[in-house]
């Protein structure tokens, strides 16, 4: 049985047919959503990219005992566990994240292919003549890199799901079974589609390059990511250029998956689709990621397509999260699941077996002091409320000058959140409160961690 991963980074659930969008077009994930198992209650666990992959590469919660430093080099991962089992085990990215400042998780794997130049990759080094409105709208080091592209082609999800294709052309039939994981970089900022995809979604722009699109670099001028510094006009046209990027993801995806189809493997082999968070685009005040994790970020796309011989399909309702997928993987494999792992795997559910569903998720970045913790705040996320706790320790206003307060949103009659119930609810967010203190006492969090997120006594 062969397993094949694609993760898109920053990839909106809401921005997808098969969950509801309306109004762009993602027919090929949503074709290929018709064949599998859509989950409806995914959540992310670490955030953001970084944070993310070791959960996905280890099975564990890993927010709560690491951050954005390397991958412990004693951490049991999923692809030398597979490749011990007798896989052949590929990684093909444009992520740059995940390679530099010593990353390294290319680990495990017989071979990596990385297809250079997004964001901020210190790649290339051209002046471009760019104007200074489109250097602050994008940033200098990502023109620069960029500044030999022509074609949709050359593209980077188009560079990187041809050079998977590439891969899977010469090895489908070459190994007795394999692990391919896919990381493609898009939709994440910065939101630059080819001119005709931006075009479908707002076609009488003509206000040239808005800022707030790109996380620029300390070399380019800052802006604040924050809703109010735009126009109701400029918002839309973000939202534009966010939506034609997630269709160009879609066509790009959309060839890879064929592929897999012609070369008739999906007689014998699991195909994930999933992302690490979403995306603001104006919601709750904020542009891009943020740390304060409401739905737009927090609840994800998680798609999994077994085997057709299986005849397995359809939607699921259980709250699931990142750390369950290597579980999954493993399971599917005939693989042991080693001790370390805190996911559970998700076979029994897709398979409609017994399965002993989590109450619910718990979300955060990085709870320790290193790497760019502790967090300020953790998302609970039931099937009926989400409440967004703070640490004990943090006061005062956010940079829209907004109290910064714990909160509590019922998901059922408010799936916007935008109505704040926590002084209306109090027992269910001490409950939930409690709750998350004693997963992340079983998920072995330290006591420096475990007593930050507990009240403060009185005197």
């Amino acid at each position: 049985m062969n397993i094949i991963e694609i993760v898109c980074d920053t990839f909106r659930r809401d921005f997808l047919g098969c969950y509801g969008n309306d109004w762009i077009h993602t027919e090929h994930l949503d074709s290929f959503a018709e064949k599998a198992v859509v989950f409806d209650r995914a959540y992310i666990a670490s955030f953001p990219t970084i944070p993310n992959r070791h959960d996905l590469f280890t099975g564990r919660y890993t927010f709560i005992y690491s951050g954005w430093e390397p991958l412990p080099k004693d951490e049991v991962i999923l692809a030398e566990t597979l490749r011990q089992a007798g896989y052949t085990t590929m990684l093909i990215i444009d992520t740059y994240h995940m390679i530099r400042d010593g990353h390294r998780f290319d680990r495990g794997f017989d071979g990596w292919w990385w297809i250079r130049g997004q964001e901020h990759d210190r790649y290339m080094t051209n002046p471009t003549g760019d104007p200074a409105e489109k250097k602050r709208a994008f940033g200098t080091q990502y023109l620069r890199n960029v500044s030999l592209r022509r074609f949709e082609s050359e593209y980077f999800v188009a560079q990187t799901t041809t050079e998977a294709i590439k891969w899977l052309e010469l090895n489908y039939d070459k190994h007795e079974k394999f692990f391919l994981h896919i990381d493609i970089f898009d939709p994440h900022e910065p939101w630059d589609p080819p001119k005709w995809y931006a075009e479908m979604y707002d076609p009488g722009w003509k206000g040239g390059y808005v800022m707030g699109g790109a996380y620029l670099s300390p070399y380019d001028m800052p802006f604040p990511r924050i809703a109010p510094k735009l126009s109701e006009e400029e918002l839309r046209h973000l939202r534009a250029l966010y939506a034609g990027e997630v269709t160009l993801v879609d066509r790009w995806v959309g060839m890879l998956l064929q592929k897999v189809e012609d070369l008739g493997l999906y007689e014998d082999t699991m195909v994930i689709f999933t992302t690490d968070h979403g995306s603001y685009h104006g919601e709750h005040g904020y542009l891009g990621k943020r740390p304060h994790l409401y739905e737009e970020v927090a609840h994800i796309p998680l798609i999994i397509r077994m085997p057709d011989s299986e005849g397995v399909k359809g939607r699921r309702d259980a709250i699931v999260q990142p750390p369950d997928l290597m579980p999954t993987i493993l399971e599917f494999a005939g693989v042991e699941v080693p001790e370390t792992v805190q996911g559970k795997s998700l076979i029994p559910l897709i398979r409609r077996e017994e399965f002993e569903e989590r109450e619910f998720a718990v979300s955060a970045a990085p709870l320790v002091k290193r790497g760019g913790g502790p967090a300020k705040r953790i998302t609970v996320t039931t099937k009926e409320w989400a409440f967004i706790d703070v640490r004990p320790d943090v006061t005062g206003t956010d940079d829209l000058g907004r109290k910064i307060e714990p909160e509590l949103y019922n998901l059922k009659r408010d799936p916007n959140q935008t109505r704040n119930l926590y002084e209306e609810h109090k027992d269910v967010a001490e409950d939930l409160h409690l709750k998350m203190l004693e997963f992340l006492k079983e998920m072995g969090a330290s006591e420096e961690v475990i007593n930050m997120w507990r009240p403060r006594q009185n005197p």
